[in-house]
C-alpha cells in the first residue's frame, strides 16, 4: 500500500532541497502546469526558476524557519535567510504554495526586493561578453 505525500512533506522536501542546491529533489516535487511568480522572476519552468540558485546560495549563511502552515492543497512557509557578512542581509521571506495531485503547481514568493536591488546595482549589469571562467 502506497501513502500519498502529504502537502507538508512536498512542500519541506522542497524547500529543505532548493536551499541545499538540490536542483534536482526540488524539482521533482513539482506538477503540471507549474508557475512560479517572485519580485524578479515568473517562471513556468520546474527548474527555470531555480537558474542562478548556486549564485544565491553562495550568499546564503542560513535559513531561519519562522511559521509554517498547511492545507490539503496549500501552505505558506515564512522564514528568514540570512547572508554572508558583506551583505548584511536578513530577508524575511513569504512562501505561498498550491498543490494537486501531490504535486506543486504554483508558488508566489514574497520579500523586500529593495535590498537586493541595491546588490545587483552595485555588481554592474550583467554582460554577455563577459568570460566563462573555463
Amino acid at each position: 500500500m502506497t501513502t500519498d505525500p502529504t502537502t507538508r512533506d512536498v512542500v519541506r522536501t522542497y524547500h529543505e532541497a532548493r536551499f541545499r542546491g538540490d536542483v534536482a529533489t526540488a524539482a521533482a516535487q513539482i506538477g503540471e502546469g507549474f508557475l512560479f511568480r517572485s519580485p524578479f522572476i515568473t517562471s513556468e519552468s520546474a527548474t527555470g526558476h531555480l537558474d542562478g540558485l548556486d549564485g544565491l546560495l553562495s550568499a546564503v549563511t542560513g535559513v531561519d524557519l519562522v511559521g509554517e502552515l498547511y492545507g490539503a492543497t496549500e501552505a505558506v512557509l515564512v522564514y528568514d535567510v540570512r547572508t554572508v557578512p558583506a551583505l548584511g542581509i536578513t530577508q524575511r521571506t513569504a512562501e505561498h504554495f498550491r498543490l494537486h495531485e501531490g504535486r506543486i503547481t504554483s508558488i508566489t514568493l514574497i520579500f523586500d526586493s529593495a535590498p537586493w536591488q541595491a546588490v545587483m546595482a552595485a555588481a554592474g549589469p550583467a554582460r554577455d561578453d563577459a568570460p566563462s571562467g573555463r
